[in-house]
């Protein structure tokens, strides 16, 4: 199932996607809510779900919002491909490098993300990224696909000089309004295992910035799963963010190329679709919002 968490005529509800037409599981379901939670956390849910008629509305009249409005933890994953990992000057390492990001630092495809006063060095990151359906600890790699509930798209936005003040990400990574994340959300079964073998791409009109596919990741999503469950409880509604391939901006040569405002960053994977964020500096979006 492809699934839409959206506002139409100022009504925030859940949305069925078939084609270019979006069914308002809302309102046939009430106890869906206005995001996917609910359904995360129940498969009869689900199942009626997909089944439902009921009011539809063009996918072009619904403005994203956050798939899941509170998650518990969004997770990342740092050099996750090779060449990427080659191009930012690391080691290939045997671990993955992980890191956290805030609930401020995220929002919704199609929101402004926010180049900060402090600093031009905005970079874009395109990723997969999965939501976690059942939760767990210790959960092995062989079961780890059951604990998918789909798969949707980031763009991890990152401030590259703020990255590398510390041997730690976190201020980089971390500024708000930074973390693009959706429209669209596919469900585990729906993709091929794992989401393997899907085109990704990020670009600026028609400038290709990176190019690649999930089949390059070290760590696939199984793995990941099975790394992390190792030392926290995954639980419903958790993000999981699975790195990014090789292109990005402080790496252009020549170059280096951030993001401007007034360019739009599009992050596409296929069989799930486009990210897209409109970049605005800060001090616009401050006097905007006067």
């Amino acid at each position: 199932m492809k699934i839409l968490v959206g506002t139409v005529a100022g009504q925030r509800g859940v949305f069925r996607v078939d084609g270019d037409v979006a069914t308002n599981l809302t309102e046939a379901l009430p106890q869906v809510g206005t995001d996917l939670q609910a359904l995360i956390e129940s498969d009869a849910l689900m199942a009626q779900a997909a089944d439902v008629t009921g009011e539809t509305v063009p996918v072009s009249e619904v403005t994203p919002a956050l798939p899941v409005e509170a998650p518990g933890k969004i997770m990342c994953l740092g050099l996750n491909y090779i060449e990427h990992i080659k191009e930012g000057g690391y080691d290939i390492p045997d671990y993955p490098a992980m890191f956290m990001r805030t609930r401020q630092s995220i929002m919704a495809a199609g929101e402004a993300l926010v180049r900060p006063n402090c600093s031009e060095k905005l970079d874009y990151e395109a990723e997969l990224m999965l939501i976690v359906g059942k939760g767990g600890r210790h959960i092995s790699e062989a079961d780890a696909l059951d604990h998918v509930f789909g798969y949707t798209v980031f763009n991890d936005g990152s401030v590259r000089d703020y990255q590398r003040k510390t041997h730690q990400w976190t201020p980089g990574k971390n500024f708000d309004q930074t973390g693009a994340i959706g429209p669209f959300v596919v469900t585990e079964g729906d993709l091929p295992d794992g989401a393997k073998g899907l085109k990704i791409e990020s670009r600026v009109g028609d400038e290709i910035l990176q190019s690649s596919n999930t089949s390059n990741m070290i760590w696939g999503v199984a793995q990941t799963i099975a790394i992390m469950s190792e030392f926290t409880t995954l639980e419903p509604g958790d993000l999981i963010a699975l790195g990014t391939p090789p292109g990005v901006g402080h790496a252009k040569k020549p170059g280096p190329r951030w993001l401007k405002p007034g360019e739009v960053i599009e992050i596409e994977i296929e069989g799930i679709g486009i990210c897209a964020s409109p970049i605005v500096d800060e001090s616009d979006l401050a006097q905007a919002a006067e």
